[in-house]
């Protein structure tokens, strides 16, 4: 066994003994690079990706053509790490019950967030519920401002009529970092409230989410 399998054997035990926990971020992007670049010391290339992107959230979050441009990175590193954020997004919204009812503006917020997790663009989301307040859907209807005039009411109301829907929730992301709505978010939910009023669809909330944060308007005070 040469110098780099010892290396990777202890972190493997380390791992399988005590967890993540036990590895730094130096340790936890040589571990996974270990998986595509079989025998190669894999310490200096977390390195480089750490101070490429400043930190292990943001080497996670980079996309492929990002982290290709870090020395020592192959395609199927690049690919493997971007993989993680989407394989935790998911897996945070298959833990949620499809049939969960959502009877306050706090749990449809919080089961909004998983949607949102690793989103570098704003997006924009509609969570459709029943008459008794249960989930039939939530799809994503955009990818930019909710504030775009593509956001059609239309395609809102279709989606919701087509799963079903009494009431709607209307979501989506500030990647300022802050999750105080807009004076545009206001006017844009008065214009999708109104429209989808008129063909029996009821929209209750719009929450507006930033990073593990969410602010719902209604309970803010916005008259639905």
């Amino acid at each position: 066994m040469g110098m780099h399998d010892g290396h990777r054997e202890r972190l493997r035990r380390r791992y399988l003994t005590a967890g993540l926990a036990a590895l730094d971020d130096i340790q936890v992007l040589e571990f996974l690079l270990f998986f595509t670049i079989p025998r190669k010391d894999t310490n200096p290339i977390a390195h480089r990706l750490l101070e490429h992107f400043g930190g292990l959230a943001s080497v996670l979050e980079a996309t492929p053509e990002e982290l290709q441009q870090v020395e020592g990175v192959t395609v199927l590193s690049a690919v493997l790490l971007s993989l993680f954020p989407a394989v935790a997004k998911r897996h945070l919204r298959e833990r949620d019950n499809p049939g969960e009812i959502l009877d306050t503006f706090s749990k449809c917020g919080y089961y909004l967030l998983p949607y949102f997790f690793g989103e570098r663009d704003e997006v924009v989301y509609l969570l459709c519920l029943d008459g008794k307040l249960k989930v039939r859907n939530c799809q994503l209807m955009y990818r930019g401002s909710v504030n775009n005039v593509l956001i059609s009411a239309r395609r809102l109301a279709e989606t919701a009529l087509a799963c079903g829907a009494t009431y709607v929730v209307l979501a989506h992301n500030h990647t300022s970092g802050i999750a105080l709505p807009s004076q545009d978010d206001e006017t844009a939910t008065r214009r999708i409230r109104d429209a989808l009023s008129g063909v029996g669809i009821q929209l209750i909330d719009h929450i507006v989410v930033a990073n593990d944060d969410f602010v719902s308007m209604a309970e803010s005070g916005f008259a639905f």
